[in-house]
């Protein structure tokens, strides 16, 4: 039986997804890496990229199975530590920004398409019983997904500027258009609705759709995410060609700062039940989930390659999304 012993180590960050690249710290005893170690996510066979005697960086395997995994090093039973692999719910997707919880606990994500193309279900809804199902069609480029204050869905066309809302029969009206290459989507708690257009403006829409730029930000080569903070101020992250690109924060009177920087290529933005940012960083070999503290400070919370954005839901746990996937994560 695999057992944690006293010389046991850790596994950063904790959480991870199949693909993603995490260090295993050794105990009290030292690793042997002449040559490299034999690492193991339970039964499955990972693939070492980096080793020292108090550090080995592996990948977490496609095949390895979602819950809380041993990690052992070495040709022993004795594992260093645990990591807890994301459960896949879904894939055949193609998200470009995070999935969204209802109040039921039911997930949402998109299935984008490329750029005009026009595909045979937008949204599909995941149930907690892990059923997949189509929600609506005919909106070209989904992409960004929210809830109001009063429970309905909005997304996003990246297509057409047009923030539209998903009916409970699957059929859309449109809420408000001329919202440039509308991406980011999210609602303060009185309903105002926020939408990043990634060529460089953040909108404010009013309840009655009467469009008003917010704020003029830096454009994005790919799209604008948003998330409203606990003080209601709107987070806004955008790539750039930069290889240090920056969380703004924008103030109720649509004053910009920088919140934190030195992410490369940030997308989805979530704010968890305690009032914390999450970031989606996606870029290549060194992508995941990171925690913003209030000082700015980034902590890697999740590994995972090429992850697009999270949504929280305090039954069900948190959804990581990658451009084609979603996982779950039910403890946090």
């Amino acid at each position: 039986m695999t057992s944690l012993g006293q010389a046991a180590g850790r596994v950063v960050p904790a959480r991870a997804i199949p693909s993603g690249r995490v260090a295993i710290e050794a105990g009290a005893q030292p690793f042997i890496v002449d040559p490299f170690p034999r690492v193991r996510f339970g039964a499955d066979e990972a693939r070492v990229t980096a080793a020292s005697s108090r550090r080995v960086v592996a990948v977490v395997p496609a095949t390895a199975v979602g819950g809380s995994t041993p990690v052992i090093v070495g040709d022993t039973d004795e594992a260093v530590g645990t990591i807890d692999i994301g459960v896949r719910l879904s894939d055949e997707l193609h998200q470009v920004d995070s999935p969204a919880f209802d109040r039921d606990g039911n997930l949402y994500a998109t299935n984008s398409g490329m750029r005009g193309q026009t595909v045979p279900v937008s949204i599909f809804r995941i149930r907690p019983d892990g059923i997949r199902e189509p929600v609506a069609s005919g909106i070209v480029n989904a992409t960004s997904l929210a809830f109001d204050p009063f429970g309905e869905l909005c997304v996003t066309s990246r297509f057409d500027g047009t923030v539209y809302r998903v009916k409970r029969d699957g059929s859309v009206e449109k809420v408000a258009s001329d919202l440039g290459v509308a991406c980011g989507l999210a609602f303060a708690p009185d309903g105002t609705m926020y939408v990043g257009d990634r060529t460089g403006t953040l909108f404010r829409v009013n309840a009655a759709g009467r469009v008003i730029p917010f704020a003029t930000l830096t454009p994005s080569i790919a799209a604008f995410h948003v998330a409203i903070g606990p003080d209601e101020s709107v987070f806004v992250s955008g790539p750039t060609l930069s290889s240090r690109d920056v969380v703004f924060r924008v103030d109720r009177r649509g004053e910009v700062s920088v919140f934190a920087d030195g992410f490369g290529r940030p997308q989805g933005l979530a704010v968890d039940g305690d009032g914390t940012l999450h970031v989606a960083e996606a870029l290549a070999g060194a992508s995941g989930i990171y925690q913003v503290h209030g000082d700015g400070r980034r902590e890697l919370v999740v590994a995972g390659e090429g992850l697009i954005g999270l949504a929280f839901h305090p039954a069900r746990g948190v959804a990581v999304a990658s451009g084609d996937a979603v996982y779950l994560f039910p403890r946090w």
